[in-house]
Protein backbone atom coordinates (compact mmCIF):
# COMPACT_ATOMS: atom_id res chain seq x y z
CA UNK A 1 0.00 0.00 0.00
CA UNK A 2 1.53 3.24 -0.70
CA UNK A 3 2.05 5.96 2.02
CA UNK A 4 -0.53 8.57 1.09
CA UNK A 5 0.69 10.78 4.34
CA UNK A 6 2.98 13.27 4.77
CA UNK A 7 5.50 13.32 7.90
CA UNK A 8 6.92 16.77 9.00
CA UNK A 9 9.52 16.97 11.39
CA UNK A 10 10.08 19.69 13.23
CA UNK A 11 13.09 20.73 15.43
CA UNK A 12 14.84 23.56 17.25
CA UNK A 13 16.56 24.36 20.26
CA UNK A 14 14.50 24.57 23.70
CA UNK A 15 11.95 27.25 23.92
CA UNK A 16 12.25 28.42 20.57
CA UNK A 17 8.22 27.66 20.04
CA UNK A 18 8.27 24.41 18.47
CA UNK A 19 5.06 22.63 20.39
CA UNK A 20 2.89 26.78 19.71
CA UNK A 21 4.20 26.30 16.18
CA UNK A 22 2.23 22.69 15.77
CA UNK A 23 -0.49 23.93 18.11
CA UNK A 24 -1.56 27.11 15.92
CA UNK A 25 -0.44 24.66 12.52
CA UNK A 26 -3.41 22.04 14.01
CA UNK A 27 -6.27 24.67 14.77
CA UNK A 28 -6.12 26.19 11.22
CA UNK A 29 -5.50 22.89 9.65
CA UNK A 30 -7.28 20.40 11.60
CA UNK A 31 -10.60 21.50 9.31
CA UNK A 32 -8.89 20.79 6.14
CA UNK A 33 -6.82 17.85 6.61
CA UNK A 34 -6.64 15.17 9.07
CA UNK A 35 -3.60 15.17 11.27
CA UNK A 36 -1.86 13.24 13.75
CA UNK A 37 0.97 14.24 16.05
CA UNK A 38 4.22 12.36 17.50
CA UNK A 39 6.09 14.89 20.34
CA UNK A 40 9.36 13.65 22.13
CA UNK A 41 10.37 14.57 25.77
CA UNK A 42 13.19 13.22 27.14
CA UNK A 43 11.50 12.14 30.40
CA UNK A 44 7.83 13.28 30.23
CA UNK A 45 4.76 13.56 27.77
CA UNK A 46 4.73 17.22 29.06
CA UNK A 47 4.09 18.66 25.14
CA UNK A 48 2.25 15.81 24.02
CA UNK A 49 -0.38 17.25 27.11
CA UNK A 50 -0.26 20.75 26.39
CA UNK A 51 -1.31 19.86 22.81
CA UNK A 52 -4.16 17.59 23.70
CA UNK A 53 -5.30 20.36 26.19
CA UNK A 54 -4.87 23.54 23.38
CA UNK A 55 -5.34 21.87 20.28
CA UNK A 56 -8.64 21.24 18.76
CA UNK A 57 -7.22 17.82 17.61
CA UNK A 58 -8.80 14.79 19.96
CA UNK A 59 -6.87 13.03 22.15
CA UNK A 60 -6.20 9.81 20.12
CA UNK A 61 -4.52 11.59 17.53
CA UNK A 62 -1.76 12.69 19.41
CA UNK A 63 1.29 10.57 21.00
CA UNK A 64 3.86 11.45 23.54
CA UNK A 65 7.18 9.43 23.16
CA UNK A 66 9.48 9.54 26.47
CA UNK A 67 13.21 9.17 24.86
CA UNK A 68 14.86 8.59 27.80
CA UNK A 69 18.20 10.22 26.86
CA UNK A 70 19.47 12.49 23.79
CA UNK A 71 16.27 13.73 22.10
CA UNK A 72 18.88 13.73 18.33
CA UNK A 73 19.55 9.78 18.66
CA UNK A 74 15.58 9.24 18.74
CA UNK A 75 15.21 11.27 15.18
CA UNK A 76 18.00 10.84 13.64
CA UNK A 77 20.46 7.28 14.40
CA UNK A 78 17.65 5.62 16.50
CA UNK A 79 14.25 6.84 15.64
CA UNK A 80 12.65 3.70 16.05
CA UNK A 81 10.31 4.26 18.44
CA UNK A 82 9.25 7.67 16.59
CA UNK A 83 8.42 5.40 13.31
CA UNK A 84 6.32 3.08 15.20
CA UNK A 85 4.43 6.03 17.01
CA UNK A 86 3.54 7.10 14.11
CA UNK A 87 2.60 3.82 12.20
CA UNK A 88 0.41 3.55 14.94
CA UNK A 89 -1.41 6.67 14.63
CA UNK A 90 -1.62 6.55 11.04
CA UNK A 91 -3.04 2.56 11.35
CA UNK A 92 -5.60 4.04 13.69
CA UNK A 93 -6.42 6.81 11.70
CA UNK A 94 -5.91 5.68 8.30
CA UNK A 95 -7.53 9.18 6.37
CA UNK A 96 -4.45 10.54 7.90
CA UNK A 97 -2.75 13.07 5.60
CA UNK A 98 -0.39 14.87 7.66
CA UNK A 99 2.05 13.38 10.62
CA UNK A 100 3.51 16.25 12.75
CA UNK A 101 6.92 15.12 14.41
CA UNK A 102 8.08 17.52 17.05
CA UNK A 103 11.59 16.46 18.74
CA UNK A 104 12.59 17.19 22.04
CA UNK A 105 15.18 20.23 22.19
CA UNK A 106 18.04 20.34 19.47
CA UNK A 107 20.46 22.05 19.51
CA UNK A 108 21.94 23.68 15.63
CA UNK A 109 22.95 20.31 14.53
CA UNK A 110 19.66 18.33 14.82
CA UNK A 111 18.32 16.07 11.62
CA UNK A 112 15.91 13.97 11.09
CA UNK A 113 16.33 10.48 9.80
CA UNK A 114 14.70 9.99 6.51
CA UNK A 115 13.11 7.64 7.41
CA UNK A 116 10.82 9.39 9.69
CA UNK A 117 10.54 12.75 8.06
CA UNK A 118 9.70 13.62 4.61
CA UNK A 119 10.38 17.02 5.22
CA UNK A 120 11.83 19.22 8.06
CA UNK A 121 11.14 22.34 10.20
CA UNK A 122 13.90 23.64 12.40
CA UNK A 123 12.72 26.80 14.92
CA UNK A 124 14.88 29.57 16.25
CA UNK A 125 13.75 32.25 18.18
CA UNK A 126 15.25 35.79 18.25
CA UNK A 127 15.76 36.29 22.12
CA UNK A 128 18.74 33.75 21.15
CA UNK A 129 20.36 36.40 19.55
CA UNK A 130 20.39 37.59 15.98
CA UNK A 131 23.73 35.73 15.78
CA UNK A 132 21.62 32.29 15.51
CA UNK A 133 21.35 32.24 11.79
CA UNK A 134 25.42 32.94 10.63
CA UNK A 135 25.85 30.19 13.23
CA UNK A 136 25.49 27.75 10.28
CA UNK A 137 24.90 24.10 11.34
CA UNK A 138 22.22 21.37 9.98
CA UNK A 139 19.32 22.99 11.17
CA UNK A 140 19.70 26.33 9.87
CA UNK A 141 21.60 25.24 6.41
CA UNK A 142 19.52 21.88 5.81
CA UNK A 143 16.07 21.97 6.98
CA UNK A 144 13.39 22.37 4.30
CA UNK A 145 12.16 25.64 6.05
CA UNK A 146 13.60 27.70 8.45
CA UNK A 147 11.81 29.51 10.80
CA UNK A 148 12.61 32.68 12.99
CA UNK A 149 10.01 33.19 15.86
CA UNK A 150 9.33 35.64 18.38
CA UNK A 151 10.42 38.56 16.41
CA UNK A 152 8.51 40.37 18.34
CA UNK A 153 11.03 40.25 21.33
CA UNK A 154 13.63 41.82 18.83
CA UNK A 155 13.64 45.55 20.77
CA UNK A 156 14.02 43.89 24.09
CA UNK A 157 17.12 41.87 23.39
CA UNK A 158 18.76 44.96 20.76
CA UNK A 159 18.39 41.47 17.92
CA UNK A 160 18.85 43.33 13.97
CA UNK A 161 15.97 42.04 12.16
CA UNK A 162 17.61 42.96 9.07
CA UNK A 163 20.84 41.23 9.68
CA UNK A 164 19.04 37.90 10.38
CA UNK A 165 17.32 38.04 7.34
CA UNK A 166 20.81 38.75 5.92
CA UNK A 167 22.69 35.68 6.88
CA UNK A 168 19.57 33.50 6.72
CA UNK A 169 19.91 34.00 2.92
CA UNK A 170 23.71 33.65 3.09
CA UNK A 171 23.45 30.59 4.72
CA UNK A 172 20.63 29.02 3.32
CA UNK A 173 20.82 29.68 -0.02
CA UNK A 174 17.69 29.36 -1.93
CA UNK A 175 15.79 27.75 0.77
CA UNK A 176 12.87 29.39 2.41
CA UNK A 177 12.45 30.92 5.60
CA UNK A 178 9.75 32.90 7.03
CA UNK A 179 10.11 35.83 10.05
CA UNK A 180 6.97 34.62 12.63
CA UNK A 181 5.61 35.67 16.70
CA UNK A 182 3.06 32.70 16.99
CA UNK A 183 1.59 34.37 19.95
CA UNK A 184 -0.09 36.98 17.01
CA UNK A 185 -0.11 34.42 14.18
CA UNK A 186 2.27 36.68 12.34
CA UNK A 187 3.71 34.85 9.88
CA UNK A 188 1.42 31.35 10.26
CA UNK A 189 -0.35 31.64 6.83
CA UNK A 190 3.17 31.92 4.92
CA UNK A 191 4.40 28.63 6.40
CA UNK A 192 0.29 27.27 6.14
CA UNK A 193 1.42 28.25 2.44
CA UNK A 194 4.34 26.47 2.38
CA UNK A 195 3.39 23.12 3.72
CA UNK A 196 0.63 22.83 0.99
CA UNK A 197 2.47 24.29 -1.60
CA UNK A 198 6.17 22.65 -0.41
CA UNK A 199 5.07 19.83 1.70
CA UNK A 200 2.20 17.99 0.63
CA UNK A 201 2.57 18.91 -3.25
CA UNK A 202 6.02 16.82 -2.60
CA UNK A 203 4.44 13.68 -1.34
CA UNK A 204 1.39 13.70 -3.86
CA UNK A 205 4.22 14.00 -6.86
CA UNK A 206 5.93 11.32 -4.28
CA UNK A 207 3.50 8.96 -3.86
CA UNK A 208 1.04 9.70 -7.04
Amino acid sequence: MSKKHVRIGVAGPVGSGKTALIERLTRKMSEEYSICVVTNDVYTREDADFLIKNSRLPADRIMGVETGGCPHTAIREDASMNIEAVEELVERHPDTEIVFVESGGDNLSATFSPDLADVTIFVIDVAEGDKMPRKGGPGITRSDLLIINKIDLAPYVNADLAMMDRDSKKMRGERPFIFTNLMKLEGLDEVINWIKTYALLENKEAHA
